[in-house]
């Protein structure tokens, strides 16, 4: 199912939608330049949604969300829209962050703190941003891309968009999915695509102020997210779970899916209360 939501500033947020409408409920956060069909191998997965709710929003600028002029550099924007999307959802919810997914989850930390969070799971994603940051480091994928991905020139930041999408698995990926990465990248405003990088956030204290289960996953081989990253990110939440994947670069959901369904079905199991 596909609907809508309202977010921060009256912004239409797209959300797609899988399971049972009463079922325990997962939010799936997706990366920089990229949507919500990121998750088709959760959301189709049967395993997930016999027993969860599964819901994927399109941040703001991304897949069929709105894409305002202003607001890409405000923490509490980001927040109030993760915020609407947890009262969609049915909060308490598991939040998955992957990417830039996991800068928008310290956002809404920073905020709200875990309220109507029962578990967090940081999928090759960043906590922090900005130069120096040890929670935003970014590998040679990511690196090669910038800041031609940015550019308002076609023949500038197709190439590079192209080279970062085929470079974020650790191993030759289909055609079909590198075209639909790179679909998803384009259908970002290159306005939208350099104002997320022109933010400087250090989410040191937020993490060390997390009180629920976490888990940290991460590619052994993640060449846009780099694995000291996730490692930070683990280091400062209290008590976190890690899990490294072999072979397994910046799509461990497409890359291991089976691996990540079943680490996600026992984490979320584990958390959430069965609906009555």
């Amino acid at each position: 199912m596909n609907t809508d939501v309202v977010g921060s500033g009256g912004v239409r947020l797209g959300i797609r939608v899988a399971g049972a409408g009463n079922a325990r409920p997962i939010v799936l956060l997706h990366g920089w330049a990229q949507s919500s069909l990121a998750w088709s191998h959760q959301l189709a997965a049967p395993e997930l949604t016999a027993d969860f709710r599964l819901v994927a929003p399109d941040l703001r600028g991304h897949g069929v969300s709105a894409a305002p002029v202003e607001g890409y550099d405000l923490s509490r924007v980001w927040a109030e829209d993760l915020a609407s999307v947890l009262e969609f959802a049915g909060a308490p919810a598991v939040v998955v962050g992957w990417s830039y997914g996991g800068l928008v989850i310290t956002d809404y930390l920073r905020t709200y703190g875990t309220a109507g969070i029962a578990g967090l799971v940081l999928a090759g994603a960043i906590t922090e941003i900005g130069k120096d940051r040890p929670g935003g480091r970014t590998g040679p994928a990511m690196r090669a891309a910038l800041p031609a991905a940015l550019d308002e020139d076609p023949e500038v930041a197709v190439p590079a968009l192209a080279g970062l999408c085929g470079g974020m698995a650790a191993r030759e990926i289909p055609g079909a999915l590198a075209q639909a990465l790179l679909g998803s990248s384009l259908l970002v405003p290159p306005a939208v695509r350099g104002a997320l990088f022109r933010r400087r956030v250090d989410s040191a204290e937020v993490l060390a102020a997390v009180d629920v289960p976490t888990l940290v996953v991460h590619g052994a081989e993640d060449a846009v997210v780099d694995p000291s990253a996730g490692a930070y990110a683990a280091g400062k939440i209290p008590g976190a779970d890690q899990r490294w994947l072999q072979g397994v670069g910046h799509l461990p959901f497409v890359e291991a899916a089976e691996e990540f369904n079943a680490t996600l079905l026992h984490f979320a199991g584990q958390r959430l209360a069965p609906a009555p």
